[in-house]
């Protein structure tokens, strides 16, 4: 009789296992620092639709981290730099633009800064600092404007919008002004005058872009809306 008892109990303790283990995998959210297949929740859903607007996943947007969802997560890292590992960990969440540990966008935290730094080191390293602010405000300006996504990752990182996400300069070292840049452009600072364009005229090759109508330069950029 005692031995049936025991075997009863250790079942039940290894079925408790069991679900704590799948309660764990799925639980949506709870502040955890990454997610991987078998995950779910709201953040699960963010992801799935920034890289679905970037056109990395083309599955539901569903919460449920799946193999669909596990390698678009591998060609948004292969792209970006990160270790293609199919897991949102803290980098390729802040890269997604969501804070691990906080399912969103911290609106000007550091995830921002570090983010829109990247941005600006890489299109305007060698500028003057106040051209490095205003390609920071352009970011800023077109979350604002309707033809644009509206959230700075969704900006940065538009197929086609800049350069330096092709040419590998998004993934070189950082320059310590760029961080200052990036928090003076968010605190408000704009010497573009409100631009959501800026080029280089020594090397645009868009007749397009000349047509835009022109606003201030600064540096090597033009600026224009």
């Amino acid at each position: 009789m005692e031995k049936r008892k025991l075997i009863w109990a250790l079942a039940v303790i290894f079925a408790l296992n069991i679900a704590l283990i799948g309660l764990l995998q799925t639980a949506p959210d709870a502040g955890a620092d990454s997610y991987r297949r078998g995950a779910s929740g709201e953040t699960v859903k963010k992801i799935q639709r920034r890289l679905s607007d970037w056109g990395y996943y083309s599955g539901a947007v569903d919460g449920i981290y799946g193999s669909g969802t596990e390698a678009a997560v591998k060609k948004f890292q292969k792209k970006n730099g990160l270790t293609p590992d199919g897991v949102a960990g803290p980098a390729t969440l802040a890269a997604i633009g969501l804070p691990s540990g906080s399912g969103g966008s911290s609106g000007g935290g550091s995830s921002d800064v570090n983010l829109l730094a990247r941005l600006i080191s890489a299109e305007a390293r060698g500028e003057p600092y106040s051209g490095q602010v205003a390609v920071g405000a352009v970011v800023l300006n077109r979350i604002e404007h309707p033809s644009f996504p509206n959230t700075l990752s969704g900006v940065i990182y538009q197929r086609g919008a800049f350069s330096c996400l092709d040419d590998g300069q998004f993934d070189q070292p950082v320059a310590e002004s760029a961080y200052r840049a990036a928090r003076d452009a968010l605190n408000g600072w704009d010497p573009s005058g409100g631009a959501i364009y800026y080029f280089n005229p020594a090397t645009a090759t868009s007749s397009w872009i000349w047509s835009r109508p022109y606003l201030t330069t600064i540096g090597k950029h033009r600026f224009c809306t």
